[in-house]
């Protein structure tokens, strides 16, 4: 009954997600995630190559997270351990995207400081931040969603 009453606590749903650890990040990570995207997508896209590559993580972990969130929310995951193990896979390659992204925008910014309206590097300076921390928060995340899943 003890690890029962565990794994209930091991994998929150509805409105307990919003208060748990790692769970209570998802917000936060939508957040900067949302305005990677927004700021990115607003200013002047050159290199187009590299910048299509941020978008795309941008996008993707943002769609991704939300749907997480969804599912969590309502309880889709039915407390199982292969959805801990799911959760800290998706956030571990969240963490990889999100630092190729933002050392390839911070690279394109820094190559931009004198070709470029000094709008558009500013927007891609509040990118960059944005984006490293978006970073952070996908990689304390992903620590967290480990252990859960090692003590799950």
């Amino acid at each position: 009954m003890a690890a029962a009453t565990q794994q209930m606590s091991s994998l929150p749903s509805g409105f307990r997600i919003c208060t748990t650890a790692p769970d209570i990040l998802y917000l936060p990570e939508l957040v900067f995630g949302g305005l990677v995207w927004i700021l990115v997508a607003s200013t002047l896209i050159t290199p187009n190559n590299p910048q299509g590559w941020v978008m795309f993580v941008s996008v993707f972990c943002f769609v991704m997270t939300f749907l997480w969130l969804i599912i969590f929310a309502c309880g889709g995951h039915k407390n199982s351990s292969a959805w801990a193990t799911a959760d800290f896979i998706y956030h571990l390659i969240a963490v990889i995207f999100y630092l190729s992204a933002s050392v390839i925008l911070a690279n394109v910014t820094i190559g931009m400081k004198d070709s470029a309206s000094l709008k558009y590097y500013q927007i891609d300076i509040a990118a960059v931040v944005f984006s490293y921390i978006a970073t952070l928060l996908y990689f304390i995340h992903c620590i967290l969603s480990a252990v859960r899943w090692k003590s799950f």
